[in-house]
């Protein structure tokens, strides 16, 4: 190792432990313990340009040990992001800083993916990789390496224990995903101690197993370590480069050991460290001039490879502007000219239609125009109906389809959608029956919160699913995901709606947008063939007006709203006048002004229904206290979808039975 490498990484571990002693929390040991790997791959191999961190050709770094934090923050500031600055670094964990605990995409450029929940970046990585492959197989032509970029991603012990983690190496294995390369940095130590109380298996025979490239490589040979990373982008496979390093590395008293994972190390322990690594003790946060030389000639490098690519792009233009034209658009979300032209309307004579059958048909007309559209189902496509015709699968041996077969893997899959969403050009969407989408949560939250236009396609949407039984009727789900900052809810009432849902689910550049789609068969309503995008993208909105001032409102969504269609035309045969409001999405209602809220919902109408067939949660704001919720606050029972109904009561008269009750008749 030559001397001013020596001193770079060690630049790195100590500021690693001053950041979070003087954060007074953090994690400093896994920083200061892979410091020789993540500065080798970062100096050696990373293509990045730290004048534009957006450059679209840019390899991708996923740092999914995200508490690890201060290895990233390290990088970014010695190789010249201009944002990262010492003082920055100083501000570690503090509030209005660039530097919180944890990376934030949104926040600090330069970092790739949010990380902190273990697992979701390794599955980010395998996304990104499939969408590399994916572009640059349709945008590349012979000489014209347009989208040619590695994806590396660094992960701990904590990243392979986790399930997500595992369903996502699986299928990179599969895929023969041969731009993934993962540094493991193999400490062995977690929050509890010595890894061997809980992890025992050979990691290298599982990644084998899963038909990975495996190394492993002394984390503190830098030589060793950069052979291998060259060894791994020469394989045909995904690669994993197990680096055996020590947590903490270089402390007296704390290498090795659980307590320097996530707590500082204390003043006298960095003492001890700084006199080992024969560092001044005085000032904090010291960078010797000599280190920032160094590393920051990773500026005029990618300069140089941004310019060289730029050139590249030119002459790609001149030849292809058509598709150079269509790529640009594509990164920059842009969609295609008319788009949303000729979608599918649909008629009462055509039904009654699942939802699910109605957003196929949607789906594979948008997919015609939109060549970016790109996802699948976690094995459940042909039922809920997520697959495109005539487009080809995703495999190893044929990158150009856009069906991507997850498997029954919804975890990877919801983790995966991010990191093709993070990686861009393209719309990722991903689909299951809405029961198992409490297995990917974790990575729809991480969806929500990096704010990426992910699409989720979730059939059986609630307890009228019937066979299936209450395993697999969805209860409290609907009411969860409405509580999920930034996620955007629609529930259709029909196939038009359906058409509307998916116009609204692909404007949205800003979060994740779920489709809530019906199993059984439902009415298509006349009500919906006029103006019907222009309704649903206002969240809510009287689908059948009162006959006279209303005497109740009632409202509802997706397979609901026909009963109080008919529950309307019950109590008008009694006199009693109701108005009815289908409410496809209570997010984007709230977002519409005050004046069109008390125009759908009027102040001077107490009494009010609500009608779901799942959870009551989140309807009491609307109908308020003088309203009622007709809803399922239990758990669903085994039967067809019929004795469900009956059983629960959800028909035109049960609603109408429901509504005479609150009005005292």
């Amino acid at each position: 190792m030559d001397k001013i490498d020596k001193l770079a990484i060690n630049t790195i571990r100590t500021l690693a432990m001053d950041a979070v002693q003087s954060a007074g929390t953090g994690h400093p040991g896994t920083a200061m313990g892979a410091a020789d790997s993540v500065y080798t791959l970062w100096t050696r191999h990373l293509k990045h340009n730290p004048k534009n961190p957006a450059w679209l050709n840019r390899d991708r770094f996923v740092l999914s040990a995200g508490h690890a934090s201060m290895l990233l923050y390290s990088m970014l500031f010695l190789t010249g992001y201009e944002h990262l600055t010492l003082d920055e670094i100083k501000r570690f964990r503090r509030y209005g800083g660039l530097t919180p605990g944890h990376p934030e995409n949104y926040l600090t450029a330069g970092v790739e993916v949010t990380t902190g929940p273990l697992g979701q970046g390794f599955s980010n990585a395998v996304g990104m990789a499939i969408a590399e492959a994916h572009l640059s197989e349709y945008y590349n032509r012979p000489g014209y390496n347009i989208i040619d970029n590695y994806i590396y991603a660094f992960a701990g012990d904590g990243d392979l224990m986790e399930g997500v983690s595992q369903e996502s190496a699986s299928l990179a294995g599969h895929l023969k995903l041969e731009k993934l390369i993962i540094i493991y940095d193999d400490n062995r130590v977690t929050i509890e101690g010595d890894t061997g109380i809980t992890f025992s298996e050979d990691r290298a025979k599982r990644f084998e197993a899963y038909h990975w490239h495996v190394q492993k490589v002394d984390g503190y040979d830098t030589e060793e370590i950069s052979a291998a990373i060259e060894a791994a982008k020469a394989d045909p496979r995904p690669s994993i480069i197990m680096s055996r390093s020590h947590i903490a590395y270089g402390s007296p008293n704390k290498q090795d050991s659980s307590s320097a994972h996530g707590a500082p190390l204390g003043e006298e322990e960095v003492r001890l460290t700084k006199e080992k690594l024969g560092w001044p003790l005085e000032p904090a946060f010291f960078v010797p001039d000599e280190v920032l030389t160094h590393t920051r000639t990773a500026v005029q490098k990618g300069e140089k490879a941004e310019k060289e690519w730029q050139t590249l792009f030119d002459d790609y233009k001149k030849e292809y502007p058509e598709l150079a034209s269509e790529m640009l658009d594509a990164f920059a979300g842009v969609l295609p000219a008319g788009w949303d032209k000729e979608l599918p309307e649909f008629s009462p004579e055509e039904g009654p239609m699942p939802a699910r059958v109605a957003s196929g048909k949607v789906l594979n007309c948008l997919a015609k125009k939109i060549p970016g559209i790109f996802g699948g189902a976690a094995d459940v496509g042909p039922s809920i109906k997520t697959i495109l015709d005539n487009t080809g699968d995703f495999t190893a041996d044929d990158r150009t389809g856009r069906n991507m077969r997850f498997g029954v893997r919804e975890h990877a899959m919801g983790g995966i959608l991010n990191g093709i969403s993070l990686y861009g050009g393209m719309i990722p969407y991903g689909g299951t029956y809405f029961i198992f989408s409490d297995y990917m949560r974790p990575s729809m939250r991480m969806a929500a919160l990096m704010g990426l236009p992910v699409i989720y396609v979730f059939s059986h949407d609630s307890v009228l699913i019937g066979t299936d039984g209450p395993t697999h009727q969805p209860v409290e789900h609907i009411a969860s995901y409405r509580a999920v900052p930034n996620m955007t809810v629609l529930r259709p009432c029909d196939a038009n709606e359906v058409t509307a849902a998916w116009r609204v689910a692909l404007e949205n550049k800003t979060g994740p947008t779920m489709l809530l789609l019906s199993r059984h068969a439902i009415p298509i309503l006349g009500e919906t063939q006029k103006d019907c995008y222009e309704n649903v993208s206002k969240g809510a909105y009287v689908i059948s007006a009162a006959d006279q001032n209303p005497d109740l409102l009632l409202m509802g969504t997706g397979s609901e709203v026909h009963l109080l269609l008919d529950a309307q035309q019950i109590l008008r045969k009694e006199n009693i006048h109701a108005q009815v409001i289908s409410f496809p999405s209570m997010e984007i209602f709230e977002q519409q002004s005050q004046k069109y809220q008390d125009k759908i919902i009027s102040k001077d109408v107490l009494p009010r229904l609500a009608v779901e067939a799942g959870s009551s949660m989140g309807w009491w704001k609307y109908v308020g206290s003088a309203g009622d919720v007709f809803s399922v606050d239990r758990f669903g029972i085994p039967g067809s979808t019929e004795d469900v109904i009956e059983f629960f009561n959800f028909t035109g008269e049960g609603v109408a039975e429901r509504a005479k009750c609150l009005l005292g008749k």
